[in-house]
């Protein structure tokens, strides 16, 4: 997301990138990185990249970020950088759009607005309404199957959200996107879930054919002072373990997840930025695989586009302290697993697993097996802790823990041989 600003080595991290196994990566296109002389765009350093990750297989989501200062009244090229606000600052931009749209037109497809505007308070709902309409219909005009992300904000407030709409739709514009996005970290990932459902609720008041995005989301992996979920002691164990949570929360809760981010970057004038899955130095050299990476790994192994969510069964767990849990099921074969945590409090460093009884109807497990996803590791489930009666399943004695693991069958998991 920062190779724009050459806070981070595309070189370093892409051979991480295929068995990582997700198949989406976020740009952002750089207006300052292109245009750095006035009048004169340069695509050379985003093509390089556009072209070795589609070559990779990947899908590029590609983000409408940041201004230009070679312009005046040319908006800022960093996080929180005002928009374009003079006549010929918004020309640039509006060009620069254009010819991004056009030079990419049948190599990426899925688009992003302006990043994190709200973090800018001179921005109103109505300013960053507006900017995302003549961002949106510049690539509508030039790839007309363009699938456009709107907003991209950093808030999960349903009111900012409903702000935003209106203006859309006082425009007739909410159409122009076929998402939109919202990033709201929380220190507790399951903590923020509330704020979804009332996202969702809040768009399909506007659209019957949007969805919700969450388009940023990560944990650092030590103590951090600057940027999302700072001055907490954060460790690569609970990172990998927050990663987890919220990956298969927004699974649990349909919609779309990101994980930010593949590396680390020195964010220049500010601090290195260690929500990365990857850890790298001040000078962007990848040194080495985060605990994050592999669980990461793990997760994507086993939720691809072969299982679909279950909302039918009765899944339910005993304990005191809260969990979550969804079933999903293999679309072709219908059997079945569910991912399992203790969501009550920030993720942590202790591998206490207190038993817990996991009560299932409608859910085909044949074969059970334990999954600890942090790990990798698994473990044939004692037939003698298994009750079947009624329709019902009673799994007795799960070990649980605030990480995710799964209840799964066999048949669902790529095992190592």
């Amino acid at each position: 997301e920062t190779l724009c600003r050459d806070y981070a080595d595309y070189e370093e991290y892409k051979q991480y990138l295929v068995p990582l196994g997700i198949k989406t990566i976020r740009l952002q296109g750089g207006w300052a990185k292109t245009e750095p002389v006035k009048g004169a765009l340069d695509f050379a350093w985003l093509d390089r990249i556009v072209d070795d990750a589609r070559g990779r297989g990947l899908n590029i989501l590609l983000e409408t970020s940041y201004g230009n200062p070679v312009y005046e009244g040319g908006g800022g090229k960093d996080l929180a950088g005002g928009f374009p606000t003079s006549a010929e600052g918004l020309a640039g931009f509006d060009r620069w759009v254009e010819a991004m749209a056009t030079r990419y037109k049948g190599k990426v497809r899925d688009w992003a607005m302006w990043n994190e505007p709200d973090i800018n308070k001179a921005h109103k709902p109505a300013d960053i309404a507006a900017f995302n309409i003549r961002t949106a219909e510049i690539i509508r005009r030039v790839i007309p199957d363009a699938r456009i992300a709107g907003l991209s904000l950093a808030s999960s407030s349903p009111k900012l959200l409903d702000q935003c709409l209106a203006v859309l739709a006082e425009r007739g514009k909410v159409d122009l996107f076929d998402w939109f996005i919202y990033h709201g970290y929380e220190f507790n990932p399951d903590k923020s879930y509330a704020n979804v459902e009332d996202l969702k609720a809040t768009l399909a008041r506007y659209s019957t054919k949007a969805r919700m995005r969450q388009g940023e989301n990560g944990c650092p992996s030590e103590t951090t002072t600057r940027f999302a979920l700072p001055n907490h002691p954060w460790t690569e164990t609970s990172q990998a373990r927050w990663d987890l949570r919220r990956m298969l929360g927004d699974l649990g809760h349909d919609v779309e997840s990101s994980i930010f981010t593949i590396c680390d970057f020195n964010h220049t004038g500010r601090e290195m930025n260690r929500k990365g899955l990857l850890r790298a130095t001040e000078d962007k050299k990848v040194v080495a695989v985060k605990p994050a990476y592999y669980a990461v790994q793990n997760l994507v192994a086993v939720f691809d586009d072969t299982l679909e969510r279950v909302k039918e069964p009765s899944l339910a767990v005993m304990h005191s302290g809260g969990a979550a849990a969804f079933a999903y099921r293999n679309r072709t074969t219908g059997r079945g697993l569910a991912a399992l945590w203790d969501n009550s409090g920030i993720p942590g460093e202790a591998w206490t697993t207190p038993p817990v009884q996991v009560v299932v109807r409608g859910l085909a497990i044949e074969e059970p097996v334990w999954v600890d996803l942090a790990s990798g590791r698994v473990y044939e489930f004692p037939a003698g802790r298994i009750v079947r009666a009624d329709g019902f399943t009673i799994y007795r004695d799960v070990p649980l823990y605030d990480s995710p693991v799964l209840l799964a069958d066999r048949s669902l998991l790529p095992l190592a041989r």
